[in-house]
């Protein structure tokens, strides 16, 4: 199999492509290496992928109609795993122009040449966003999410409807994933684990906004790759996903657990061994208050269970986090 990951330095990305590697699938990485963040670690990740004799890079924007379509058409590809996106919620009011056209039209553009190529299956990421400010204790895949509170979330809102129609038209299997905030080694740098490791290292103020008041459902990283190469693999879906529908699915990637962010500052202090310098701030503009996943329907289709507790993958990232910051 041969199998097309868009934003393979990516965090998620960059570990897809590692655990299929490790597979011996060829894993075709393509990356823009946008500078929505540390560029360097990106490049670090990708450097890790290059190791490999069957992963071959492209350096490719996958909102430029020319260069994607020339890919593709010189590429033979049996899978789709779209990745490829700019992240984060308050980023996206500042920034709206790279969203739309790097998470709409660079995702339509790969969803035209599956259809082109009959390409039959693609796994893209959408996320735990999309459910915006709904006042629910569990989220799940069949809540309404008509009304996104921040732009970066409307983009995946628009990802999910514009692949039910691909799907349904050209008989492609597409699957959406709602990632709740993943975390682990060689995470995101713009997340809170990551920036309050970085803060608490150099004696820095963590602001938690709404007074600390955030919940989120954080999922480990190995939990997630799992979880991915299992969907990769399903040939069917259970009977209730089936009388719904053959093509299309949802799912929610969580680790079915509400902590609040509070929790995060004190398991770093104990792993630092060293007190947080904390502040409280505002709820911030577009931020959802909490988040708490429901993983049943993944659990009916491929025996999802999340495995690693929040304690031990925050330990896992704190051991690579010292390694790669180089912290005595």
């Amino acid at each position: 199999m041969r199998i097309l990951i868009t934003g393979c330095a990516g965090f998620i990305g960059f570990h897809i492509s590692k655990f299929l590697l490790n597979k011996n699938y060829f894993v075709y990485g393509i990356d823009i290496l946008n500078n929505y963040y540390d560029v360097s670690l990106k490049k670090n990740r990708l450097n890790q992928l290059k190791k490999y004799k069957n992963f071959s890079f492209f350096k490719i924007d996958i909102s430029n109609k020319k260069q994607i379509n020339n890919f593709f058409n010189k590429k033979k590809i049996d899978l789709i795993i779209n990745f490829a996106a700019y992240a984060g919620v308050q980023y996206s009011l500042k920034n709206p122009d790279i969203y739309f056209k790097t998470n709409e039209i660079g995702f339509y553009n790969l969803l035209e040449n599956a259809k082109i190529k009959k390409i039959k299956k693609i796994i893209f990421a959408s996320s735990s966003s999309v459910s915006g400010s709904n006042n629910i204790k569990i989220f799940s895949e069949t809540n309404n999410t008509d009304s996104p509170i921040s732009l970066y979330a409307a983009t995946k809102k628009n990802n999910e409807i514009l692949a039910h129609f691909y799907a349904i038209n050209y008989k492609i299997r597409i699957i959406g994933l709602r990632f709740f905030t993943v975390y682990g080694p060689w995470g995101r740098p713009d997340l809170s684990i990551f920036r309050f490791a970085d803060a608490i290292r150099k004696n820095k103020i963590i602001t938690l906004n709404n007074n600390g008041k955030h919940y989120r459902d954080f999922t480990y990283i190995d939990d997630v790759v799992n979880a991915i190469y299992k969907l990769i693999m399903l040939k069917n879906y259970s009977k209730k996903e089936k009388k719904s529908n053959l093509y299309y699915h949802i799912f929610n990637m969580g680790g079915g657990q509400k902590i609040q962010i509070t929790k995060i500052v004190a398991i770093l202090q104990k792993l630092f061994k060293k007190k947080a310098i904390v502040k409280m701030g505002p709820l911030k503009k577009g931020d959802i208050i909490f988040s708490k996943s429901s993983t049943q329907k993944l659990f009916r289709n491929i025996n999802y269970v999340p495995k690693t507790k929040f304690s031990l993958g925050m330990k896992i990232f704190f051991d690579w986090f010292k390694i790669y910051r180089s912290i005595d």
